[in-house]
């Protein structure tokens, strides 16, 4: 009689619920699950390495393809660091604006999250219902920076410019003209400000809708409640943090503990699950999702009673503005040497950390007293989640998996490096 063995099979790079170049090899007996080692050798870029071989100022941009979903929280780290050696602080109002904008990147990135989430475990319309949010969240974006997803937007010393008096509006075509197109410019009459304030306000209502779809579904509730249990002293040794920590019971939320930006004026909840599942994840972002339309809602009332500077006027770091540059030899000079040269920073070292969308984004950084870092070491919160993938899968059947990946929140920019 042959004997039985167990079944090694790939799950990706192809699969959709893969997303992006995770190879998870499988092992497993009949439909379930007894080893999963996860392989992430497809996306090597040396992020951290590339960061070593260029002035500071150069490889801001260069943050946001970490997290790629959730940009500004990743530049607001590096910025950070930068600005911890360099020993300066940013304008009040450009702090408040870092703040509110790390919110609506948040918002962005959990409406990508319960979308593709949504759909990896067969609930098709939420992913439709997300993405009409999350396009609002990318209109601010561009409004500020003019780009959709990567805006080099905070830069040591603040952020480029201040929020701009106008949105773009939408145009008429053959397909939306007359009362439709109204509508869909009503928030758009005023300043950035203003759609700011009221996609803020309406957003809640929004969350309502998805929860409708999903928190009492009795199918979504049985593909997440009990999946992936982590108790909370587990989830600490892992290294796990965001919603992998909170979720277990954990209160800890670097807003609150080590606060940053403007967090510790801010009134806000820090939402904890109980039983630390995928459900009780799930539900902590959808709350996170509620707090940081609150969030917001106080950054634009404290913008729009103080008007004042974005950026520090401290011209070793901060170049002349581009209207300046274009006029007067010595400041595109200074512009100049400013963007390819760079700023010498100081010896030392420092660790910044925000707290991301999906967990706690560090930035370790050295500094020998040259134009580029002498170390940089990022600490993505996907890294510690992904390696918690052998241990939660055990035991699960082969579609749980894709739950997992779900619950990891996982981008895999970041799990390189």
């Amino acid at each position: 009689m042959s004997e039985i063995r167990n079944y090694t099979m790939n799950f990706g790079p192809q699969h959709p619920s893969a997303h992006g170049v995770l190879r998870l090899v499988l092992e497993l007996d009949g439909e379930t699950v007894v080893r999963a080692d996860p392989h992430i050798g497809l996306l090597h870029r040396g992020t951290e390495k590339l960061a070593e071989s260029k002035p500071y100022n150069q490889s801001i941009g260069y943050m946001d393809r970490m997290d790629y979903v959730s940009m500004m929280c990743s530049k607001h780290a590096y910025v950070r660091a930068i600005e911890q050696l360099l020993g300066i602080e940013p304008p009040l109002r450009a702090q408040y604006i870092r703040t509110m904008f790390d919110e609506i990147t948040r918002i962005g990135n959990h409406m990508l999250w319960i979308g593709s989430s949504g759909i990896d475990l067969g609930a098709m319309t939420v992913f439709l219902y997300a993405f009409r949010e999350r396009e609002q969240t990318i209109d601010m974006y561009e409004a500020v920076s003019g780009a959709r997803m990567h805006a080099n937007y905070y830069r040591p010393g603040g952020v480029y410019r201040d929020l701009p008096d106008t949105m773009p509006q939408y145009k008429e075509t053959p397909w939306t003209k007359g009362k439709k197109l109204k509508q869909r410019n009503e928030w758009r009459e005023g300043s950035l400000l203003d759609f700011i304030e009221a996609f803020a306000k309406d957003f809640p209502s929004k969350v309502d809708e998805y929860e409708t779809l999903l928190t009492d579904n009795r199918i979504w509730k049985q593909r997440t409640v009990g999946i992936g249990v982590l108790s909370p002293e587990r989830a600490q040794q892992l290294g796990c943090s965001g919603p992998m920590l909170r979720g277990s019971g954990v209160e800890w939320d670097l807003r609150k503990k080590q606060p940053y930006a403007m967090y510790h004026e801010m009134d806000f909840d820090i939402p904890v699950g109980i039983n630390g599942d995928c459900y009780d994840r799930y539900l902590v972002r959808i709350e996170e999702m509620r707090q940081s339309a609150r969030i917001i809602l106080q950054c634009v009332d404290w913008l729009r009673a103080n008007p004042g500077h974005v950026m520090l006027k401290n011209f070793k770091v901060i170049p002349p503005t581009r209207e300046e540059m274009k006029d007067d030899m010595e400041a595109l000079i200074h512009h100049f040497k400013l963007f390819t040269e760079g700023y010498s920073v100081p010896k030392g070292e420092t660790y910044a950390a925000v707290e991301a969308p999906k967990g706690e984004f560090g930035c370790y950084m050295v500094s020998d007293g040259a134009n580029k870092p002498f170390r940089v070491h990022l600490r993505a919160p996907g890294f510690a989640h992904l390696s918690c993938m052998d241990e939660m899968a055990k035991g699960h059947m082969l579609g749980d998996v894709v739950a997992l990946m779900g619950t990891f929140d996982i981008v895999f920019g970041e799990v390189d490096r």
